[in-house]
């Protein structure tokens, strides 16, 4: 009876951690609709320096009553720093790239990320990777060269630039995991939102364009659902494994073509809805592989 007592009470924590993952999907979906408006009007270091700006004091205040100064201390600094750079670039790169592809087709290129996070932990974290997982690896750049048909005429240079962000976000996951054995979740998320900030400060003043004062509020709008969709998925990954909450995160390709089709109008076309598919196969098949592997299959 204490069993199932609490076999039922796990199966309800995980349950609401992948609600709590599908509606973080939901809001980067909105967030990043937003910043795909924006994109077209203002510089992409303007969008991201304010998105940082509303979110740095946010997050101080739920930090404050902790200790600041214990959070900041950190066990790699210069790790902490070069996450927080990547994580800047990768956010510049993909916000640029909203503005010259549909969300749907950008989406379908970033979902090779955790794929991209596999292939990088090998070299960097000496994890082991069988050969299923490599043959999901190869299945999902599969998928990739779908959606980008290089050769065909109809490459864009900004999935080439999404393309990169790919590369750039898993690296950062990666050092995520490397500093997450030393500091606590809290202290990797202020650090890369103080060098974050820092970084886009730097450039900024050479590309601001005084905002209209009808996107103040998309501005504003940007920051906060941002910071409650990364606070979501925080919170999903308490409740449930990462590798049950991984393959929910796809859904965040989902709303990108609902939303882009109301937003903007953009209708992706049957190669990238089969790339992303197969990207996204691979993707889940590497998370059971995972999920198998961790309780001895």
């Amino acid at each position: 009876m204490a069993h199932r007592a609490i076999a039922g009470r796990t199966v309800s924590t995980e349950t609401r951690g992948i609600l709590i993952a599908l509606s973080a999907m939901l809001l980067f979906g909105l967030m990043d609709a937003a910043s795909k408006y924006l994109s077209t009007r203002y510089p992409t270091p303007q969008i991201i320096w304010l998105r940082y700006v509303f979110t740095v004091p946010l997050m101080l205040l739920v930090l404050a009553p902790q200790g600041l100064t214990r959070h900041f201390r950190s066990q790699r600094p210069f790790l902490q720093i070069a996450r927080g750079l990547l994580l800047v670039i990768e956010i510049g790169l993909v916000v640029w790239a909203f503005g010259k592809l549909p969300l749907a087709d950008v989406h379908a290129v970033l979902a090779l990320t955790p794929l991209a996070v596999t292939a990088l932990s090998v070299p960097l974290l000496r994890e082991r990777v069988g050969p299923r997982r490599w043959a999901a690896v190869a299945v999902g750049f599969l998928g990739a060269l779908i959606v980008l048909r290089p050769g065909l005429g109809v490459l864009h240079p900004a999935a080439l630039v999404a393309l990169a962000s790919v590369l750039l976000y898993a690296l950062y996951q990666v050092l995520t995991r490397m500093v997450g054995r030393v500091d606590a979740a809290e202290t990797s998320l202020l650090w890369q939102l103080v060098v974050g900030s820092l970084a886009a400060s730097f450039v900024v003043p050479f590309v601001w364009r005084p905002p209209a004062l009808e996107h103040w509020p998309l501005f504003v709008l940007v920051a906060v659902i941002g910071g409650l969709g990364h606070y979501g998925l925080i919170r999903a990954f308490q409740l449930a494994p990462a590798v049950v909450i991984q393959p929910f995160s796809y859904t965040l390709l989902l709303w990108a073509v609902v939303i882009g089709y109301v937003g903007f109008g953009d209708v992706p076309d049957r190669w990238t809805l089969l790339g992303a598919a197969v990207i996204v196969a691979a993707g889940s098949y590497t998370a059971l592989r995972e999920h198998r592997r961790g309780v001895g299959r």
